[in-house]
């Protein structure tokens, strides 16, 4: 529980890890010390680091406030909870060694918490940087007085935590070497109200050695916490999947090869993988296809003829979606229907289990297939085009903006038969492989390009 009885003056601990930045050390300290709230103790764990960071670091050794630990490298996640257990706090904070803090943040983050003590966490937006520290835009969260589905994780670092309440949680998940904030975020928000202070606090430094640069190693480590969460929140039991193909097309990708095998057997091996999704559905009026199903798959694989009237390009999916389910619901239980595109051939297994975990985890009525799109946008007003960003003065000001990728969409039954504008969408983010879609006999050889680069 979150005790009520805060002090006016919370004591908070800033933790700081390293593990080889120490050329960025001297200015995450530097911004901790210049904080205005002063009421603060500071813990380094240095995790192993091999480069200069130990004679750094022992300069400070005798500054007031300061606690600095040497240990043999053992991960983020365990230096997470070294500093838990020596934290002192009413709330903690982590800092990265890269990273440096706005001299307002503990006071702004303070001010919050006087106004709401049953916060158990605190976030804010930042600014982005490059290795050089220089600015290179903001990145903005949303106001979480209008938000009601809590899809979006706050940055694991400077995130204000209640120490209390972390530790009510078992602190950090140790078998996670990265995405930590993701984790904590999805158990803290089943029992603890949360807040986003509107306001650039803190400066995220960008460079090649740190996790940004490699989206697909960070995307599969989302994966496996999604799974790992959500075994106590399964409510979406009966997944089915339907494949509309509109066919009678000689353009239709669904027969071509990719290193021997066809988009679509590529994807129903995919598909089997996943233990999630009871049985997979096969729609289409195309002859050759229907043969190409029953002769390799028998009756693994249930096909279902689409009538023409529902295969136009004009005709929307979901038409043939309820028209499909209308077929075969009182034959299974059906609790939740993934449409897959087959003209997206590299989604994987882990991406369909991931949607479903989304699904159960956040109590989603869909889940959406999307990218970030970092790009500058612009809207007509009449007189000419406008940008979406709020601010000329910043090369990248974003809000987390979602292109929908149309190879994977995932509904509740509910939400199907009655798609209203209040419904709850989460939504999954594909890596560029994941995402790519092919069209054309260019777009095929790109995929077995891009498979080659899968480790």
């Amino acid at each position: 529980m979150i005790k009520k009885d805060i002090k006016f003056n919370p004591l908070i601990t800033i933790y700081i890890t390293n593990y080889n930045y120490g050329r960025f050390l001297k200015d995450s300290i530097k911004s901790v010390f210049n904080q205005t709230y002063t009421n603060f103790e500071l813990i380094i764990i240095d995790d192993g680091s091999t480069d200069d960071s130990r004679n750094i670091l022992n300069k400070y050794k005798n500054y007031k406030n300061i606690k600095i630990i040497f240990q043999k490298n053992k991960g983020l996640n365990f230096s997470n909870n070294i500093a838990l257990k020596l934290s002192k706090g009413d709330y903690i904070t982590r800092l990265d060694a890269d990273d440096w803090l706005d001299e307002n943040f503990l006071q702004v983050m303070v001010n919050q918490i006087k106004k709401d003590p049953k916060i158990g966490m605190i976030f804010c937006n930042y600014f982005l940087v490059n290795s050089k520290g220089v600015i290179q835009g903001q990145f903005l969260r949303h106001d979480f007085k209008k938000v009601r589905l809590l899809d979006q994780p706050a940055h694991g670092a400077c995130s204000l935590i209640n120490t209390n309440c972390l530790k009510l949680m078992g602190g950090y998940n140790e078998k996670f070497k990265s995405q930590d904030g993701v984790d904590l975020w999805i158990r803290l928000i089943q029992k603890y109200k949360v807040k986003n202070v509107n306001l650039p606090l803190f400066y995220y430094r960008q460079h090649g050695s740190n996790l940004t640069y490699n989206t697909r190693k960070l995307f599969k480590s989302r994966d496996k916490i999604f799974e790992t969460n959500v075994k106590n929140k399964i409510k979406i039991k009966n997944t089915i999947c339907i494949i509309p193909i509109r066919g009678d097309n000689e353009d239709s990708i669904a027969l071509k090869k990719i290193k021997s095998k066809t988009v679509l057997s590529r994807l129903i091996k995919e598909l089997s993988i996943t233990q999630k999704i009871k049985k997979i559905i096969v729609t289409t009026p195309d002859k050759k296809i229907i043969k190409y199903i029953k002769t390799n798959y028998k009756n693994k694989i249930i096909i279902i003829k689409r009538e023409n009237d529902l295969a136009g390009y004009n005709v929307p999916v979901y038409k043939t979606l309820v028209a499909i389910v209308n077929k075969i619901k009182n034959k299974f239980k059906i609790d939740s229907i993934l449409k897959i595109n087959v003209d997206h051939p590299l989604l994987n297994s882990q991406n369909f289990e991931s949607a479903i975990n989304i699904m159960n985890i956040f109590n989603t009525d869909e889940v959406l297939a999307v990218k970030k799109e970092n790009d500058n946008f612009f809207y007509h007003d009449g007189k000419g085009l406008k940008s979406f960003k709020k601010s000329a003065n910043l090369t990248l000001e974003r809000e987390e903006v979602y292109r929908q990728i149309g190879s994977l969409h995932l509904f509740t039954k509910k939400c199907l038969f009655n798609y209203t504008r209040n419904r709850k969408i989460g939504h999954l983010i594909l890596d560029d492989i994941s995402a790519h879609r092919a069209k054309t006999k260019k777009d095929l050889k790109i995929s077995e390009l891009l498979l080659n680069n899968i480790n």
